[in-house]
């Protein structure tokens, strides 16, 4: 894709929409919603990286419940021509072809490359990869096997969905105190993760969430790990220009 002057492109991630309650993450999504707002005026394309929901488990005929301003602005805006570009998180994981069908924005799984104005982009999530985290590796092969997902489709929704709730908010994703803090180079998982895709491809800039905390950190002479940092505690995102990535607070 080539940027047009005056256009960019956003990245945004880690909204967790729904927790800790329905109730007190309305204002984060209000506050969501007009940044989506403020900045279809001049984006090339919106990349979202994940966790935009606290838990999303499609089932055949239903979805949970609320989120409509979220929804209804993303497809406003992919309605507009603007591509919209979703990422799967750890806490919407089992999003499936919701997103597709009605909204016609694509769905990753995995890291995807990209490439603006004769620059590589490596996107992502975040999760998973990396040396260490083994628990949490052996626990996301469980949840995405689809016999795992054939059997909690089973749960009725009223029941699936509160229960689903209930683990993802006691799991402490939307404010474990351990994200608040930079670990250093040698611990951060997905620095060594991009140090590692360097040996083997250049990439201009690898833009992941996960983390919870907004990151610019060097590789080299001229590669760059940028984290999103999160819309819960830091309402930050990242924004290409057409020549350099850099993160802003909203």
């Amino acid at each position: 894709m080539n940027i047009q002057e005056g256009k960019k492109v956003y990245f945004s991630s880690d909204n967790h929409l729904g927790a800790p309650t329905a109730a007190e993450s309305k204002p984060r999504e209000e506050k969501f919603v007009k940044w989506l707002d403020e900045i279809k005026e001049d984006a090339a394309a919106i990349f979202l990286l994940g966790d935009l929901f606290d838990f999303w488990f499609e089932y055949k005929h239903v979805v949970p419940k609320g989120f409509v301003r979220t929804l209804g602005k993303l497809a406003e805006i992919k309605d507009s021509g603007i591509p919209v570009h979703f990422f799967v998180g750890n806490h919407d994981l089992w999003m499936n072809d919701y997103f597709e069908e009605e909204l016609n924005i694509p769905v990753y799984h995995k890291p995807k490359e990209f490439e603006f104005n004769g620059k590589t982009f490596l996107i992502g999530h975040g999760d998973g990869l990396g040396p260490g985290d083994q628990g949490y590796k052996r626990m996301k092969k469980v949840f995405t096997n689809p016999f795992s997902k054939w059997l909690y489709g089973w749960l009725h929704p009223d029941l699936g969905v509160p229960l689903a709730q209930y683990f993802s908010v006691k799991n402490k994703a939307i404010s474990g105190e351990e994200d608040m803090e930079f670990l250093g180079e040698d611990k951060e998982w997905l620095i060594q993760y991009c140090r590692r895709k360097l040996e083997s491809k250049h990439y201009d800039y690898f833009l992941f969430g996960h983390r919870h905390l907004p990151m610019e950190i060097q590789l080299n002479e001229k590669s760059t790990y940028i984290n999103t940092g999160d819309w819960i505690n830091h309402y930050t995102y990242a924004v290409f220009d057409g020549e350099q990535t850099r993160i802003v607070t909203y």
